[in-house]
Parts: C-alpha cells; structure tokens; sequence
C-alpha cells in the first residue's frame, strides 16, 4: 500500500511512491508536461505531470485544475536541486477531492486591506505559512527557554476587574452585572504567582482598546511575561537579553526554509543573538534626540520616530533605562537615585521596529504602592488582592512584557504587524 506522507518528510522517501493530501496554489504547462505548485499546510513544492506517465485523464485533469483545488496526489519523490526545498514529485495519478472556482486572492499584486479582509483565504500563501511557521517557533522555544530557566506557566484570567495599564485602554464588559474588563495584561497576577512559586511566566492574549491603525498597534495581541521573586532589574535584564538571543537562534536553527520565503537574510539576525546588548539611560535618549534636531524633552514619551532613530544607532537591539514617571504605570519601583522616574527598561529592537519588551523591578512597600494607586485615580478596593503581596512576606522582584507578534514583525522583517496574528480582523465578520 502506498505510503501517506507530508511533504516536509520528502527527504525521507526519495525514489519512493508516497501519497500526499495536496492543495494547488499556481500551475503552468509546456506542451506534454504539466508542473503543479503544491502545498499541504507543511511545506511547498512541485508536482510534475508528464503525459507519457499518466493516463489521458489524470493529464486532462493536471491541466484544468484551478487554484485551491484540493487533491490526493500519487507519485515518486525525487531530489530537484533547483529549488530551495530540494525535492519535487513526479505524479502518477490525481484524485480530485474538492474543486476550486474564483478563488478570491490570485497570483497578482492585492492592497494589504484587501488581503486583511480575506484573512481566512490569506493564511494559505507561502508568505503568511512562512510567518506562522516561525510564529510556531517563537512560541515552542519561549516554553522551552522558560522552562529550561526553572520558571513555571502561569495562566492568568482575560476578565478582570482592575487594571495595571491604565483605566484609558479597556475593553468594558457586563459580568453578571458587574462590570468587567478585558485584560492589558497578566502581569499582576504573575506577581501573585512569583510570590508563590518564585519564577513564573504566561503567555496569552491581551487587549487595549486604542482605535490605532498605525502598523505598530494591534487591540487584540499576544503576551508573554515572566515574573521574578528576589530579583532586581538588572537580573532581569540579563535574563531578557538571553531570552530574545535564544528566540533569534531558535529561528535560525529551525526555520530556514520560511526565512527564504520571506527573504529574511539570516545573516543580519546572527546579529543578534550576540550578547550583551547595549544600554542607554532615557535621559541619554533624549540628549540623543535632541542632537539630531528632535523636537523631545524631558517627561515626552517615544513615538514611531524616536524610537526608530536610537534603535538606527545600534547593531543590536538597545535597553532604555529609567523613564520618567509620568509615562508608565504605577507599580513600579522609584529610582533612589532619581526620585522622579522608575527602575524600569524598554528594548527597542533594530530595523525600526520599535519597543519589543518593557519591563521594571517593582514597588515592594505597602504604603509607598498604595499611594501610588490613590494617585492614579484607581480603586483600592479593587486593588486589594494586589496590595496584600507587599503585606505578606513582600521581596524584591521583577518581571517584564515581550509583544509576540512585534517582535515577529522584527525577525520577519514584516511590513505591518497585523501580518504576525492568525486572526486580526475576523471581528469586521461581526456586523449587525
């Protein structure tokens, strides 16, 4: 009985006759043979259909199939160095299983709306398989370098009923008549975690309700955040920097094949995995700023701009440190030797994709965090839970936030981040 493989195990059955469950995503003909390009969710390669080899019907069918047209095909892997695959399939026999007719998204050029409202259909093209791919990757070795550092996964909840970004970016909801939220962030509840466990981490969805269409913003996105009891931010730090070298490395270990789809030359990332990465104080930042005739002072927060200007004067991505307090959220530890900004760090990575990570050691007093929530405007009794950790056995620790899908867009090399998440805009489906 013929074997059924996928086609990324190709290498595995050279001269061998396999049968492959196969989608058509383009075809051409020349006289007596026909070349099908194949794909089946694994990887992409050519189907060749010689008409001396197949009977008078297979043929006909090889060249009247429409793209997307699903099919079983049955043929013997050969080895074509022509191609960065490296293998090709000459076809015995065809069984068609689902036809395929005005297939929305053709061979030619389509605006990067068009393609968001067929997301559904998009996800079949060797561009998009090559990002989730290494979507894949990013995440596999995320669990991997977490676990190997001795950290445990955390999931916190999606609805909540505080706030640690600001009350400004929630999404409102009714819970049993009560009101809810969608959540900014599990990072919390990972304090609550460290506190229990010591090193924690989740990885999950968030969201922020910025009506943003720039191509760094997204409402709906992917976390991951470690938390860390005993720790201090320059720990921290050094466990960040060997987090995004080990992701980089894991890319390139692994996903050579999508990088060649995308064009993504692997010896820029190599870049990257070097450490340490280097360090510059906010207040630095602005200096730099401002000697490149930046309109920036001190207590402005980064856009687009500036970000991309500090991240062009390095080869690596580059730690900010110590923002003033004005620009980030409440629980973070003051600085002592600068009373007026936090213990904290953006990294911003290279090629202008801006900040991948944000981080900072937190508050451990009970008076001075509580102070700091009346400040802001928020509701202690909300935050009570939250305050109980500086009661009960309080330590330093740390923790930080990576945006999955902008550092995908970084190591893709992505022209807008709404390419890095499966689904960004599936919700435009719910009209009423």
């Amino acid at each position: 009985m013929t074997e059924k493989i996928r086609i990324i195990d190709a290498k595995e059955h050279v001269n061998e006759e396999v049968k492959i469950g196969a989608w058509l995503t383009d075809k051409r003909s020349s006289g007596k043979i026909a070349f099908l390009q194949l794909r089946d969710g694994s990887a992409y390669f050519q189907g060749v259909v010689s008409k001396a080899d197949v009977s008078d019907e297979v043929f006909k069918l090889a060249k009247e199939l429409r793209q997307e047209s699903s099919m079983w095909i049955t043929g013997v892997i050969h080895q074509d160095s022509r191609s960065h695959f490296g293998y090709e399939i000459e076809v015995r026999d065809i069984e068609l299983v689902g036809d395929s007719e005005d297939y929305p998204i053709t061979p030619k050029e389509h605006g990067i709306e068009f393609l968001l409202d067929h997301r559904h259909l998009w996800l079949r093209s060797k561009r998009q398989f090559a990002i989730q791919q290494i979507r894949n990757e990013m995440i596999r070795a995320t669990f991997e370098f977490f676990n190997n550092e001795g950290f445990i996964k955390m999931d916190p909840p999606i609805l909540t009923d505080s706030a640690p970004e600001g009350t400004t970016e929630l999404f409102e909801t009714d819970y049993f008549d009560k009101k809810a939220y969608l959540s900014q962030s599990g990072q919390l509840y990972a304090e609550a975690g460290a506190m229990a466990y010591g090193k924690v981490f989740t990885c999950g969805p968030v969201f922020r309700a910025e009506k943003s269409k720039t191509r760094r913003h997204l409402t709906e996105f992917w976390m991951i955040e470690p938390e860390m009891a005993f720790c201090h931010q320059e720990e921290s730090l050094k466990v960040q920097e060997r987090y995004v070298a080990y992701l980089v490395q894991a890319v390139l270990d692994n996903c050579s094949y999508p990088l060649h789809l995308l064009g993504r030359d692997p010896e820029v990332l190599k870049q990257y995995t070097k450490l340490p990465y280097p360090r510059i104080s906010y207040k630095k930042a602005i200096e730099m700023l401002q000697d490149a005739g930046m309109d920036v002072k001190y207590g402005d927060d980064f856009g687009s701009p500036e970000e991309t200007y500090l991240s062009d004067q390095f080869d690596q991505p580059v730690f900010v440190l110590n923002y003033p307090k004005n620009i980030k959220p409440f629980y973070m530890l003051t600085d002592p030797d600068d009373p007026q900004q936090y213990v904290c760090a953006d990294m911003l990575a290279p090629e202008g994709y801006g900040e991948i990570i944000g981080g900072s050691e937190r508050e451990t007093d009970y008076d001075t965090l509580k102070a700091s929530i009346e400040k802001a405007g928020l509701d202690l009794d909300e935050y009570e839970w939250y305050l109980d950790l500086r009661k009960y056995g309080s330590v330093p620790h740390s923790g930080f936030g990576l945006g999955l899908e902008r550092a995908i867009t970084w190591i893709c090399k992505l022209d807008h981040l709404r390419e890095a998440i499966p689904f960004p805009r599936m919700i435009n489906r719910l009209k009423p």
